[in-house]
């Protein structure tokens, strides 16, 4: 059997990993970062102190570094509420979109299912809200629906957030998450799907829940997962796998 390189195991149908983002045609796409989140859970009465907006900003100027990308994508839910824009919301989201200004040349905004005001917030700097955007061999979009029409002209390669996958390890008692991407198919297309790039929490781990895209729904007979932390790659293989040695040990 054929050992992967180094290359091999940054790459997913040729985007290119890179810590929480992925590159893909000189752009760079980062997905789900829901600016806003701490003052959402303290409505709901759970205090979290607001810290997670400067550490995004940390994590993106770490990856901007190693980057030679003048375009970047975010792929759905800048912010975290349904039904408003908060202040936080306003706040943060203006201010990391006058970041990005200062890093590329280029920035387009997909619409996610917590998206339904950012198009006011994209207003304040001259961008759109699309639905999908696609590039040469590849289609990107959030990833809650799935558009009426697919067709590989587009791109036979789908890239899609709104799952945050994440993967718990267990050591003793103790659970570590680990936030990861995705290598599917969706009826015959390659499938990508993104880690999200908030910190409030990790994410959705893929061993315990239920997956919330449609286009995971039905179990992917082959589904690869590839961790990643702090620019480490962990690939920790097929899910089957995963499941099948996690249930031996349970046993």
């Amino acid at each position: 059997m054929k050992s992967k390189t180094i290359m091999d195991l940054n790459q997913i149908y040729g985007a290119k990993i890179m810590d929480l983002a992925l590159i893909v045609d000189n752009y760079m796409v980062i997905s789900d970062l829901h600016l806003g989140y701490e003052q959402s859970l303290n409505a709901d009465g759970i205090m979290v102190p607001k810290f997670q907006y400067p550490l995004i900003k940390a994590r993106m100027e770490e990856i901007i570094k190693r980057s030679t990308c003048q375009r970047i994508i975010v792929n759905g839910d800048l912010k975290h509420e349904f039904g408003r824009i908060s202040r936080q919301e306003w706040n943060e989201a203006l201010n990391f979109l006058e970041f990005l200004e200062k890093h590329f040349k280029e920035i387009i905004l997909i619409k996610g299912n917590h998206d339904n005001f950012t198009r006011f917030i994209a207003k304040k700097t001259d961008l759109e809200v699309l639905e999908t955007f696609s590039l040469e061999n590849f289609r990107i979009m959030h990833g809650h629906k799935i558009p009426s029409h697919l067709t590989r002209g587009e791109g036979e390669t789908i890239i899609i957030g709104h799952e945050h996958p994440c993967i718990g390890l267990r050591s003793g008692e103790r659970l570590e998450k680990i936030k990861c991407f995705l290598k599917t198919k969706y009826n015959g297309f390659n499938l990508i799907v993104m880690p999200s790039f908030n910190f409030v929490t990790e994410g959705s781990d893929i061993l315990q829940e239920r997956p919330l895209s449609p286009f995971l729904k039905g179990n992917p007979k082959k589904m690869e997962v590839i961790g990643v932390e702090n620019f480490e790659i962990f690939p920790f293989g097929d899910i089957k796998n995963i499941t099948a040695v996690k249930n031996d040990d349970n046993h």
